[in-house]
């Protein structure tokens, strides 16, 4: 089966500093990929390379046989991002900015109108889109991001920690939209701190740690029988001490 995204020897360098080193992943229909790796790992850098935010030196980026680089309007066409920090214009109406979004898209009026309703009502924010956006709480703004991402029915979601600021009911709700997602032949990648999350939501995991990946499976093959949160401290620990060592 073709990967949905396939990142082939990803390099991007800030300066004379590598904040991805030669990375590869695959991610096919129907999966769910957790990126996990501390603060500064360069997780939010390859995500955001993948959606054609950010350049890079090396390597090259498909989605769904298109290249980024190439065909980056046929790779965005295929994209959902949501970032860590939803920077959305405070000065439109919820209901301005989903608008704004499907229009981009082409969504037409009575399709958007239905997902509108539908993702609004379920998020509990339907009675909140008159508002103007700067007046969002953190958590609503990332209920509105989500809902612009899922308007188009993207191929492949790209979040950058997406559970941060969102309540237990809503965190229930993104995980089983994400699911929806894969069900209906669409994939997922996304970083989160949350290892617990990760390890019963995650069909794969990709482990990253100074820019190198380094380790990259599905989650049993990754975790065995352990916990997620113990392979990872183990495999960080090992990187961190590896790197010191070659730094001394």
């Amino acid at each position: 089966m073709e990967a949905l995204l396939k990142i082939n020897h990803l390099t991007k360098i800030y300066d004379t500093k590598k904040a991805v080193d030669d990375l590869s992943i695959e991610i096919h229909p129907g999966e769910i990929c957790g990126f996990i790796g501390h603060n500064g790992a360069g997780k939010t850098t390859t995500l955001k390379s993948v959606v054609g935010i950010l350049n890079f030196e090396e390597g090259e980026i498909f989605v769904d046989g298109y290249s980024i680089k190439k065909d980056p309007l046929e790779c965005k066409r295929r994209i959902a991002y949501i970032p860590d920090n939803p920077d959305l214009y405070d000065y439109m109406t919820g209901i301005q900015y989903l608008s704004f979004v499907a229009d981009i898209f082409g969504i037409p009026a009575d399709v958007r109108q239905e997902r509108i309703h539908r993702y609004a009502e379920a998020f509990g924010i339907l009675k909140d889109l008159g508002a103007a956006i700067g007046t969002y709480s953190h958590g609503m703004k990332q209920k509105l991001a989500i809902i612009a991402a899922w308007i188009h029915e993207p191929k492949l979601i790209i979040m950058d920690e997406p559970f941060v600021g969102l309540d237990p009911k809503a965190a229930f709700l993104l995980k089983g939209m994400m699911r929806e997602v894969c069900n209906a032949g669409g994939a997922i990648f996304f970083s989160t701190h949350v290892l617990e999350t990760a390890e019963k939501l995650c069909d794969k995991v990709a482990v990253i740690s100074g820019g190198k990946l380094i380790r990259h499976g599905t989650m049993e093959e990754v975790k065995g029988d352990e916990s997620l949160e113990e392979v990872f401290l183990e495999l960080t620990d090992v990187k961190t001490s590896a790197e010191q060592g070659t730094e001394a």
